[in-house]
């Protein structure tokens, strides 16, 4: 390999709070969304393991998958919903 590493670049806007705050990360395509959806939780102070991603039209993005996967699929604007913790 070599070369310069293709990225895909995420908008990612917080859907529970009402000022719709949101964080754009680059990241290798090949780099596992689950450490773009940490990222983006740890930014707004949201517990990432009760964090869900959904697209634009509610559609939820499964994390286990890399970037570039979620990114052909579901394309750059992206949801975090933080879920109330079980239990």
């Amino acid at each position: 390999g070599g070369g310069i590493q293709a990225k895909v670049t995420f908008k990612v806007t917080l859907s529970s709070d009402p000022r719709l705050p949101f964080r754009v990360v680059s990241v290798p395509e090949a780099a596992p969304f689950t450490a773009v959806l940490r990222y983006v939780a740890e930014e707004f102070r949201v517990p990432a393991a009760t964090s869900a991603v959904i697209t634009e039209e509610g559609i939820g993005v499964n994390p286990a998958q890399t970037s570039a996967e979620v990114f052909l699929k579901h394309g750059g604007e992206l949801r975090l919903i933080p879920r109330d913790r079980v239990g």
